[in-house]
């Protein structure tokens, strides 16, 4: 398996070590949130000090990232040691998170000595980009970016799928993959009208390492709000931190409001034991990772809860998830209700962590996968 971003990978290495397979994960650990990885291929020399620098300087006066030297060459040095494998399996179209000329000699290496190549659809690129950008979705990551909320060079990293470079990239990924795998309903829709889509397979979620913490309503409903700064409004932040101003405008002696920036993966999952309610993300119609972890261990999370998510697995609405719209105002509401029926906080809880457990079990999930991989 190749990337790493959301602890996907983990989870499903967890379940597939579980059934018996042998499993290797190879990637950089997404910068500062350090996902474990068995061959890491993050760059060390370009990460801090003087070279960190001049690294900068040579990136904004050149447009390259000398850091892309570095992982190519470790890349290639590990390359040896990846061969034989009956599957292999992309994170995302830009797994090895380097420039796509260099990229595209190194994943063919990768193909050409292994079996089968998948790919996932669980993050930015050519198709979810375009299907947001030409506003497909009622609202979107990209949303922040089509209202004139932020410049575009906010959205670079999203915005440069839609380049030639990471266009000829997702051509040479759509001629020798056998099928790609969407993760969430946020993934699923784009992929629809596209035939090399094998479906949708949930996020695996290792349930056996996040205990169930059963809710306990005292004094104060605590808040959880946790900040990515790179992210800020592509979450939509900006909206959760306007509706808690509106609720603690109300509510102050009610409420316990928690907020976490830019954590490491270890100290992420901790910061929110003590938490009621996490605020997630407010523009998607799914479930990413640090919802359903956070589902897990019974929280009641504000989140991607939408109408087709509702359909697809039968549920009704906030009795696992809170649909958190992208309007302060909605989501201040939603908050008032729990807290004015904590019993609430209590029911949703019990519901989230059962409908992890029924549709996210890693091994279960894992058994998916192996079934998808042998049938296409």
């Amino acid at each position: 398996m190749v990337g790493e971003f959301s602890r996907l990978h983990n989870s499903l290495k967890e379940g597939l070590l579980a059934l018996g397979h042998e499993v290797t994960l190879v990637g950089n650990g997404d910068q500062f949130k350090k996902y474990p990885v068995d061959h890491s291929i993050d760059s060390f020399v370009f990460n801090k000090g003087i070279p960190l620098f001049f690294r900068k300087v040579v990136l904004k006066l050149l447009s390259i990232d000398i850091a892309d030297f570095e992982i190519v060459y470790r890349f290639k040095k590990l390359l040896p040691q990846l061969k034989g494998y009956d599957v292999v399996q992309l994170i995302n179209e830009d797994a090895l998170a380097i420039h796509p000329k260099l990229q595209i000699p190194l994943l063919q290496k990768l193909i050409d000595q292994n079996k089968s190549v998948f790919l996932l659809c669980c993050g930015d690129d050519p198709i979810t980009v375009n299907f947001a950008n030409n506003g497909q979705y009622r609202y979107s990551f990209l949303t922040p970016y089509l209202t004139g909320k932020v410049s575009t060079n906010y959205f670079a990293y999203s915005l440069k799928y839609l380049t030639a470079p990471y266009k000829k990239l997702h051509e040479f990924l759509k001629g020798h993959i056998r099928g790609v795998i969407a993760t969430d309903m946020d993934y699923h829709l784009p992929m629809l009208s596209h035939n090399n889509y094998l479906g949708l397979i949930p996020n695996p979620i290792n349930i056996d390492r996040l205990k169930f913490i059963e809710p306990h309503v005292s004094d104060q409903i605590i808040i959880f709000h946790g900040v990515n700064n790179m992210n800020y409004y592509k979450k939509g932040n900006d909206i959760f931190e306007a509706a808690l101003d509106i609720l603690n405008q109300k509510h102050s002696e009610g409420i316990e409001i928690i907020t976490a920036r830019s954590l490491p993966y270890d100290a992420y999952i901790k910061s929110y034991n003590r938490a009621h309610i996490v605020l997630d993300q407010v523009y998607a119609y799914d479930q990413g990772y640090n919802a359903l972890e956070a589902m897990a261990k019974g929280k009641v999370v504000f989140t991607g809860a939408e109408q087709e998510w509702l359909d697809y697995y039968r549920l009704e609405e906030d009795t696992v998830a809170i649909n958190a719209l992208p309007d302060a105002e909605k989501i201040a509401e939603k908050l008032e209700w729990l807290v004015l029926n904590p019993e609430k906080i209590l029911e949703i809880s019990k519901n989230a962590r059962a409908f992890i457990e029924r549709e996210h079990h890693y091994v279960r999930v894992a058994e998916r996968y192996v079934e998808k991989w042998g049938a296409s």
